[in-house]
């Protein structure tokens, strides 16, 4: 019973998870922080290494299972599986209808998940103070990179899926908005609509190396500088709210491939400002009231898988 109550439980945090990758802006990494499944899933990608191709290619499917941690990882995926494709349409009609509201949501739940990260943190030193504001800047300027023009070749089909993935995994920074950074968003998009399997095929190669490599990297920091890491991460994801403040007046558009104009360069605006800018209503008051939802749901959650964890031990 209490097996199936904790695959329960981590089958909503994968749907967590997945809503929350759903949203350009918005890093799935960032609730896998926050519900204490982070550097159980760090280990878990990292253990698919040579043991479990030897295992894979021997048949032993028991001993690769336990070996990659396949129940978590399964459970998890199902979740964030289920959350794409049953939220996608709700996400994407929220994201049309009330933008404002919505992106306030995710600032709140950005920047409680910020502030509760650095909870974990069990020893304070200068570098774990100075790694905060270093996360932030650098998660600020990356959201400010403008789109650039690259070269539609496959190695850089490769190249920008080993990028794009590690959005997954670090909190802040979504996959689509490392594509759209690196000119290869309408790309990817355009060989997902026409069934392009080359394509395709790179890029998924891509996205493995990178996941495999950079999950190492993060698991490595984290057992080596945890405190230093948590910091980073946390400034990290308070840097990106940059990319997912609610209000923004457009700057130039792009043409998408569908053919509609979509916002290319956009910048941040005082909520006052807004409706000067761009002739609707800032609807401040939804607004916050959005941002306390999503502040009390990451605090809920929290809650949760310390329950859990508790329970559990």
């Amino acid at each position: 019973m209490k097996n199936v109550k904790d695959n329960i439980l981590l089958f909503l945090k994968g749907m967590a998870m997945g809503g929350a990758d759903i949203v350009p802006g918005v890093s799935g990494g960032s609730i896998a922080l926050v519900t204490k499944i982070y550097e159980k899933l760090l280990d878990s990608i990292g253990s698919i290494d040579l043991e479990a191709l030897r295992l894979l290619r021997t048949f032993e499917i028991r001993r690769l299972w336990q070996h990659v941690n396949g129940g978590f990882l399964l459970t998890l995926l199902l979740g964030v599986f289920t959350s794409i494709f049953t939220l996608s349409k709700v996400i994407t009609y929220l994201m049309e209808t009330h933008a404002i509201p919505l992106w306030s949501f995710f600032c709140g739940l950005i920047l409680i998940s910020a502030i509760v990260i650095l909870r974990d943190i069990r020893k304070w030193n200068l570098l774990s103070v100075v790694a905060i504001p270093v996360g932030a800047v650098s998660a600020y300027f990356i959201t400010e990179i403008p789109p650039v023009s690259t070269p539609e070749n496959l190695w850089f089909t490769f190249i920008s899926g080993t990028i794009a993935i590690c959005a997954m995994i670090l909190p802040g920074i979504s996959g689509s908005f490392l594509l759209l950074i690196l000119g290869q968003y309408e790309n990817i998009l355009r060989a997902v609509t026409e069934r392009n399997i080359p394509i395709l095929a790179v890029f998924a190669l891509g996205c493995t190396v990178g996941i495999l490599s950079f999950s190492r990297l993060i698991s490595w920091l984290l057992k080596n500088f945890h405190a230093v890491t948590l910091a980073f991460l946390s400034g990290f994801m308070l840097g990106s709210i940059n990319k997912i403040w609610p209000w923004k007046e457009v700057i130039s558009y792009r043409l998408a491939s569908n053919g509609e104009q979509k916002p290319f360069i956009t910048e941040n605006i005082w909520p006052h400002h807004y409706q000067a800018a761009a002739g609707e209503e800032a609807h401040f008051l939804m607004a916050i009231l959005a941002f306390f939802v999503g502040v009390v749901l990451v605090v809920g959650i929290e809650r949760l898988a310390a329950y859990s964890k508790t329970s559990h031990s």
